[in-house]
């Protein structure tokens, strides 16, 4: 089965550590081995900033990034293939792997759109407008006053609307996750579960993905531990139980899969690196049907690919 994961965090643990190696690096999730064992088609690339760097260093920094994504990624394996529309994944080839670039935090952009739109001329195509905390655009979960977008976010919005850019709503306060419901056009939520399942913040609420069902986005159910269970361990069953919930609440066309690979350190049992998805497919064919989990694993993401 074909693969679309939206959320890895590669790019950044590739930027920290130079010593890694893409190709089949132990420490890394995401590896061009595991991608080809495991049968990946597209891969998602968030561009994130850590919070130790300075502002004014951020778009110099996210810069930097998308350079190592195109010489250390791109240009060393001629097979992974740069993909921004919906029609560039059709045509991958056997063996060729599509790698879409995102952006996981506004905070480099500062307050301009003029540093936007050079992001997605460089090839990024998902913008999330906050990680935890506020920035120019909206307040993060994390930040706890809860304010919505500012009067720059909801240009950042209708500028992602215009150019047909998905706008990532993983990641933003409840107030700020409404706002860009209200003027958005191309949702996604990339790598969170259910609030009721498991009460991480970082988790979204009923209310909040029988909206996202609503809008006709992609719900990516994420491999985080910390969100799927309050237990010290997390395996597959869990990953299903939030699976299981989503499809109950009608989101069963919605669902997908943004593992945030990379992005942690605890993994799941039977699930800690990118060819892992396989034992994740085997369970998930013993409780849906095959067109179903196609469209977990792949479809879902791609029919909302937005060009």
């Amino acid at each position: 089965m074909r693969l679309f994961d939206a959320h890895s965090d590669t790019v950044y643990r590739l930027w920290e550590d130079r010593s890694l190696s893409f190709k089949d690096s132990k420490e890394l999730h995401v590896t061009w081995d595991g991608l080809i064992k495991a049968n990946g088609t597209v891969q998602c690339f968030a561009i994130y900033i850590p919070e130790n760097i300075r502002k004014e260093s951020a778009f110099d920094v996210a810069l930097e990034m998308i350079d190592l994504f195109y010489r250390d990624i791109l240009y060393r394996f001629p097979k992974m293939k740069p993909v921004t529309t919906k029609r560039q994944i059709a045509q991958l080839k056997k063996g060729e792997v599509g790698a879409i670039l995102t952006l996981e935090g506004c905070d480099v952009i500062g307050t301009s759109l003029e540093r936007l739109r050079t992001l997605y001329r460089l090839g990024v195509s998902s913008i999330g407008l906050t990680w935890n905390y506020a920035n120019s655009l909206a307040d993060g979960i994390l930040e706890k006053r809860g304010a919505g977008l500012t009067s720059f976010g909801q240009k950042v919005v209708l500028e992602n609307n215009h150019h047909r850019i998905w706008t990532d709503v993983s990641h933003l306060s409840e107030k700020s996750f409404w706002d860009v419901l209200e003027i958005g056009e191309y949702i996604i939520a990339s790598h969170s579960n259910s609030k009721a399942l498991c009460p991480n913040p970082r988790n979204l609420t009923n209310e909040q993905i029988l909206a996202l069902i609503q809008k006709n986005a992609a719900i990516g159910i994420t491999f985080v531990p910390q969100f799927l269970t309050t237990h010290p361990h997390s395996s597959i069953q869990d990953v299903l139980r939030h699976v299981e919930y989503v499809c109950n609440l009608g989101g069963v066309g919605n669902i997908g899969f943004g593992s945030d690979f990379d992005g942690i350190t605890q993994t799941v049992t039977g699930l800690s690196r990118y060819e892992d998805y396989t034992n994740l497919i085997n369970t998930l064919l013993n409780y849906y049907s095959h067109s179903e989990v196609e469209g977990f694993l792949f479809q879902n993401f791609y029919q909302r690919f937005p060009k």
